[in-house]
């Protein structure tokens, strides 16, 4: 096509009434709510999925006998009209939005199942009568209110999403929502705990790892197996003590797991290792046990269960003590925490 090089005859309607082709064998009443189907032809209203309102009927139309589109119907798209009202309404609710419950009868959000928007409550007359304006449900112009109302046409489940940027693959508004919400509070929230800052606690102080006696941190050599280390000698059973800062977003009404890589040094001994955690200051010690280690490097958890964590919770202090080990030593490879998030709200 080109642009214009001259003046143009225009057609133009007014669009207060307008022909529709009926669907096969529909037969609508003059003066009935009517609706399109997905295909586009007109049917008498109904509260039904899929459908969008479109008029009034002018006048009668029965193409019970044809196929789509033998007849037309006009549809009056313009102006207030005089509705039933299925469930009774008080002058508050003018200003709302009414749906069809059928070709004569209209009702409020609450009380229709599929909500097919035919109007806004314009004027009430008495408990079962009102005013609609049926032009916003024309022309779906009253796209806040649809917004604002979850089980309407413009629900975030109905809404399409164009992400530009390659972020998903979900082509809904709602999926997308879904998709963000999951990972904000997903249970996969991870605290990393450097093995550099864990210390020896004696009773008394706490000392770096470099003893020869108990615990140490070294680096382990190898072309296959390098990284730090903590070592405890065998029948060693000092205690180790770490703290970490708690986040802003931790659920408190969920566990909080203490996930570490560790295993015997030889098949003969399968020793526990046992944790007392602190939180803030001034708390009592939880102690937890975590599973046997054996002599192959495994993931093992220490639960805090979710009723001893407490409100308000900022800071926790745990202190890991391996069980008796006479003739192997222990080596912890990895420490980290897992938690639950939850939505911030300021």
């Amino acid at each position: 096509m080109t642009v214009l090089a001259e003046d143009k005859q225009i057609e133009l309607q007014d669009g207060v009434e307008k022909d529709f082709p009926v669907a096969a064998s529909e037969k609508i009443f003059g003066g009935a709510l009517t609706c399109v189907n997905a295909a586009g032809y007109a049917l008498e209203g109904s509260d039904t999925a899929g459908l969008i309102f479109s008029g009034i009927a002018m006048n009668q139309k029965d193409n019970s006998d044809g196929s789509n589109g033998d007849l037309d119907v006009v549809l009056k798209r313009r102006g207030l009209l005089k509705v039933i009202m299925d469930t009774a309404i008080t002058q508050a609710n003018v200003g709302d939005n009414v749906f069809l419950v059928d070709d004569q009868t209209v009702d409020l959000t609450a009380n229709v199942s599929n909500h097919i928007l035919c109007g806004i409550i314009a004027g009430y007359i008495d408990t079962t009568h009102a005013w609609i304006d049926i032009e916003p449900a024309i022309r779906q112009a009253d796209v806040a209110t649809h917004i604002s109302d979850g089980s309407a046409a413009h629900a975030a489940s109905a809404i399409s999403g164009l992400d530009a940027g390659g972020f998903t693959d979900e082509t809904e508004v709602e999926a997308m929502l879904q998709e963000i919400y999951q990972h904000i509070l997903s249970a996969q929230k991870i605290i990393p705990i450097p093995l550099a800052m864990v210390f020896e606690s004696d009773a008394t102080n706490m000392t770096a790892l470099t003893n020869a006696t108990g615990p140490t941190r070294d680096m382990a050599n190898g072309d296959t197996d390098s990284g730090i280390v903590i070592t405890w000698i065998a029948a060693n059973v000092d205690a180790i003590v770490f703290q970490v800062p708690l986040p802003p977003d931790l659920d408190v009404t969920k566990d909080v797991v203490l996930h570490f890589r560790a295993k015997s040094g030889g098949a003969n001994d399968t020793p526990v290792i046992s944790a007392d955690s602190y939180f803030n200051e001034g708390d009592t010690k939880i102690e937890d046990d975590a599973a046997a280690l054996g002599a192959a490097y495994a993931e093992k958890i220490i639960t805090i269960a979710a009723a001893d964590v407490p409100a308000g919770a900022q800071t926790l202090t745990m202190e890991l003590t391996p069980a008796a080990h006479g003739t192997d030593t222990i080596v912890l490879s990895g420490l980290w925490i897992e938690y639950t998030a939850k939505a911030l709200t300021s």
